[in-house]
C-alpha cells in the first residue's frame, strides 16, 4: 500500500506540476499578445532587453532635444517678430529724418519730428527689453533683468550677457537660441562706434534743439539709421538660418526616431501570429493534459480488475 500510495501522490504531484506550467506558458503569451512586447524581464532575453535599454536611452535623450529644439525655436520665433518691428521703426525715423533735413522746414517742424523721434526710441528700448517664454529678457543673452536700463543722462545702457547661449538638439549639434541687443543694435559710422538707441537719441535732441544744426543733424542721421537697418537686415538673415538649422535637425531627429521605434519592436515587439499559433498549440496541450487527468484520476485498480 505504501509503493501505491507514493505512486497516486506523485501523479497527482507531477500532473499538477505539468498543468500548472502549462498555464504559466498560456498566460505569459497572453500577456505578451496584450503588451505587445515579449520581454518583461531580462531573463527573458538579455541580449535583446540590453539593446532596448539603449534605445530607450536614445528616445529619452530626444525627448529632451526636442524640448530644447521647441524652447530655441520659440526664443528666435519671437526674435525674428521683434527685429522686424525694429525695422520698421527705423524705416519710419529714416521717412521723418529725411523730412527734417529739407531746408524747407521751420525749427518748430523740425522739433515736431524730433519729439516723434524721441517716442519712437522709448518704444525702441521697451522692444529691446522684450521677454522670451522663459520671461527672460529676450535681448539680454543669459541675464534674467532687463537687457537695458536708462542712466539719468537718459543713455540706453546694455545690462545683459555677451552671448544669448546654446541649446543641444543631439547628435553633437546645438544652435544659439538668440540674439543679444549689441548683436545687432550696435554698429559703426564712419568707423564711429554707436547704437541705435543712441543714434535716435542724438538725432531727436538735434532737431528738437533747432538752431543751424538741426537740419546738418539729420543729413548726418540719415547714415547712421542707414548702418542701423543693415544691422537689423543682417541678424534677421542670422535668426532665419537658425531656425532652418532647427527643422532639419528636427527631421533628422524624427527620422532616427522612427528607425528605433522600428528597431524596437524587431527586437522586443510580440509576433503577433507566432505567439498566436503558439498559445493556441499550449492551450490545446493543457486542455488535453486536463482531460487527460481527469480520466485517469478517476481509474481505481477495482475498475482495471473488472
Amino acid at each position: 500500500m505504501t509503493t501505491v500510495s507514493t505512486s497516486t501522490s506523485a501523479f497527482y504531484t507531477r500532473s499538477t506540476m505539468d498543468m500548472a506550467e502549462l498555464r504559466a506558458r498560456a498566460e505569459a503569451l497572453q500577456s505578451d499578445l496584450s503588451r505587445g512586447q515579449r520581454i518583461a524581464r531580462s531573463s527573458d532575453d538579455p541580449v535583446g532587453a540590453s539593446r532596448l535599454r539603449q534605445l530607450q536611452r536614445s528616445d529619452a535623450l530626444a525627448t529632451i532635444d526636442t524640448t530644447n529644439a521647441s524652447l530655441a525655436s520659440t526664443d528666435l520665433q519671437l526674435t525674428d517678430t521683434a527685429l522686424g518691428a525694429f525695422a520698421d521703426y527705423v524705416t519710419r525715423v529714416q521717412e521723418l529724418t529725411t523730412q527734417a533735413a529739407n531746408g524747407t522746414l521751420t525749427d518748430v517742424q523740425r522739433a515736431g519730428i524730433g519729439s516723434e523721434i524721441a517716442a519712437i526710441r522709448e518704444n525702441v528700448i521697451q522692444l529691446a527689453n522684450g521677454r522670451n517664454a522663459a520671461g527672460n529678457a529676450l535681448f539680454g543673452g543669459q541675464a534674467a533683468g532687463a537687457a537695458y536700463t536708462v542712466d539719468a543722462a537718459g543713455n540706453a545702457v546694455y545690462g545683459g550677457t555677451a552671448t544669448a547661449g546654446d541649446l543641444p538638439l543631439g547628435d553633437g549639434q546645438s544652435v544659439t537660441r538668440g540674439l543679444t541687443g549689441p548683436e545687432f543694435l550696435n554698429f559703426s559710422v564712419n568707423g564711429t562706434p554707436t547704437d541705435l538707441m543712441a543714434a535716435l537719441k542724438s538725432l531727436a535732441d538735434a532737431l528738437q534743439a533747432g538752431g543751424g544744426g538741426a537740419q546738418a543733424a539729420a543729413q548726418t542721421g540719415l547714415a547712421a539709421l542707414d548702418q542701423g537697418l543693415d544691422a537689423i537686415t543682417t541678424a534677421q538673415t542670422v535668426v532665419g538660418t537658425r531656425l532652418a538649422w532647427i527643422d532639419l535637425t528636427t527631421e533628422r531627429r524624427i527620422d532616427l526616431s522612427e528607425m528605433r521605434a522600428n528597431e524596437e519592436n524587431e527586437v522586443g515587439g510580440t509576433d503577433i501570429a507566432v505567439t498566436v499559433a503558439r498559445l493556441q498549440e499550449t492551450m490545446t496541450v493543457l486542455q488535453a493534459s486536463q482531460a487527460s487527468f481527469t480520466r485517469l484520476s478517476s481509474l481505481s485498480l477495482f475498475q482495471l480488475l473488472n
